[in-house]
């Protein structure tokens, strides 16, 4: 890739009228528009890393005297903040759009899957914590804390966990996919109260690991 170029290909103009900056969805469709533009944004953030690679060069190490590596890495900062403020609006746009769908019927107890049953058996109690959490990571921009402890990380609980290794396993095959987290944190009047939370697992923001936190067992 051309240093001088950190950029991708824009993509193809369209006739359907683009979704406000600021405009929170309400319908499947401008979910999936603003989803569009995340991919968008990922593959940008990716190109960018490339470039910084290329020269064995992170958003951590001291300035260098190429100016080209300076843009990057500032085009990178302002692409994160729109890719944090874009989640937002993905998060709510979710919850919009689930609130507006008919609630499905009630499943029969007798044809409840095994599955199903599992989770309704599950004990409400933590079974992971959280020790760090990177800026500007996915993990960060979700709202995820340190000291948050985890009860519901999607379909995985304390019943099933395994020594966090399904916790891996649902963030590797849900690249890209917002999964519903549920954790335990403490308030400042040291109260415990639940927080659900929309994780969304990528590689496109730069640092380590698909949603840039650490979790430890309990």
């Amino acid at each position: 890739m051309d240093i001088h170029s950190p950029t991708i290909a824009a993509s193809s103009s369209s006739t359907t009228p683009s979704l406000g900056p600021n405009v929170i969805p309400t319908t499947k469709e401008e979910l999936l528009e603003l989803m569009d533009k995340r991919e968008v944004l990922e593959g940008e953030l990716r190109a960018l890393g490339a470039v910084l690679d290329s020269h064995k060069v992170t958003m951590d190490t001291p300035l260098t005297p190429l100016p080209a590596l300076h843009i990057t890495r500032s085009r990178i900062i302002h692409l994160r903040n729109d890719y944090k403020a874009l989640m937002s609006r993905i998060e709510k746009g979710l919850h919009n759009v689930h609130s507006n769908s008919p609630a499905p019927p009630p499943t029969p107890p007798s044809t409840a899957t095994a599955q199903q049953r599992e989770e309704l058996a599950a004990p409400d109690v933590a079974f992971a914590e959280v020790d760090m959490v990177a800026p500007g990571s996915p993990a960060d921009t979700a709202g995820l804390k340190v000291g948050d402890q985890v009860k519901r990380f999607a379909n995985v609980h304390a019943l099933n966990h395994e020594k966090l290794v399904k916790v891996g396993q649902v963030m590797a095959g849900n690249e890209g996919r917002a999964l519903q987290v549920l954790v335990a944190r403490k308030t400042d009047d040291g109260r415990e109260v639940d927080v659900e939370l929309m994780l969304t697992p990528s590689r496109a923001w730069g640092g380590r690991g698909l949603l840039g936190c650490h979790m430890k067992p309990l």
